[in-house]
């Protein structure tokens, strides 16, 4: 972890809680965390105190994963450009890169997100473009994994994207164990939107009791008209209220529930994978590959072997 001046005290210390937690069955840790600032000295965090690291930047040379918490101000902030020793720091590393909230403008102005989606706080996104226009910046979602970068918008994003982070090196199951130990939600889809609208009739009609409908009726092909007709709303006004409410469309709403679903089944009952598809809604197996797959990068055979190789 590259902790800079001015850097957001939560974020620097939500690595050590979740990647530095991290353990393997026999209850061995996967993962050592160190923490460094430019030349070893102190420096200011976000919540009015000073932290003393126990390395300097050297060390980032023999990183595998280098995370760069979000910063409250600084060259990269302001004017889109990197300080001459941040700047050496970061030059030719190998390692794969991760960055929480305004960390994403520390990658930008050090040319690692040229041409690549990323994402940071949506507060700063008409900022982020104007200094970064060569970046495809996504303001609307929790994180962006882009292979060997990384991006998560602020805050809470940041714990979302550290358990993708383990999840993807060690499988569902240990996120699944770091997530418990810390008591946050074990996954949310990065395409979640970041940001949801106040609705703007808090006394109107809203979708939450066909939201609640739905849920009960996962395993039919519910489309957005039924759901529309059952909130009496014309599609255009129930999409518009939905996503109000939710941050996110029917539809993505929809595969949400059903992934969730179907790694509930999976984790819980024996039912054979076919069954489990029906029950969630996905029709056939291969649906719900697919959609298990782009939400957790697993088979479900392979995400039930996994859960009960851990639980047990």
């Amino acid at each position: 972890m590259l902790a800079l001046p001015d850097v957001v005290a939560f974020e620097l210390g939500l690595p050590h809680k979740l990647i530095g937690t991290a353990v393997d069955d026999a209850e061995r840790l996967l993962y050592r965390v160190r923490v460094a600032t430019l030349d070893g000295g102190p420096v200011r965090t976000s919540a009015g105190y000073s932290v003393l690291p126990e390395h300097d930047a050297s060390i980032l040379r023999t990183a595998d994963t280098v995370i760069i918490p979000g910063v409250y101000s600084g060259p990269a902030t302001e004017r889109g450009v990197l300080e001459p020793e941040l700047a050496a720091a970061l030059d030719g590393l190998s390692a794969r890169m991760v960055s929480i909230c305004t960390g994403a403008f520390v990658l930008a102005a050090a040319g690692l997100l040229d041409g690549r989606p990323a994402t940071t706080h949506w507060m700063h996104a008409d900022t982020f473009r104007a200094l970064f226009p060569q970046v495809k910046l996504d303001p609307d979602v929790l994180y962006v994994d882009d292979g060997d970068v990384l991006t998560s918008a602020g805050n809470a994003a940041g714990i979302d994207l550290l358990l993708h982070v383990v999840r993807r090196d060690h499988g569902p199951g240990v996120a699944n164990r770091v997530a418990r130990r810390s008591v946050v939600a074990p996954w949310r889809e990065g395409g979640q939107s970041q940001f949801m609208e106040p609705v703007p009739d808090p006394d109107g009609p809203g979708t939450a009791p066909t939201r609640a409908w739905a849920l009960d009726r996962l395993h039919e092909p519910l489309t957005l008209a039924e759901l529309a007709a059952h909130s009496a709303m014309s599609v255009r006004t129930f999409t518009r209220r939905f996503r109000q409410e939710t941050g996110m469309s029917p539809a993505r709403w929809l595969v949400h529930q059903r992934v969730s679903t179907a790694r509930r089944l999976l984790e819980t009952t024996d039912l054979p994978v076919e069954r489990i598809a029906a029950e969630a809604g996905f029709g056939t197996t291969a649906s719900l590959r697919q959609h298990l797959h782009a939400a957790i990068g697993v088979a479900p055979l392979a995400y039930r072997r996994t859960y009960r190789g851990v639980a047990g």
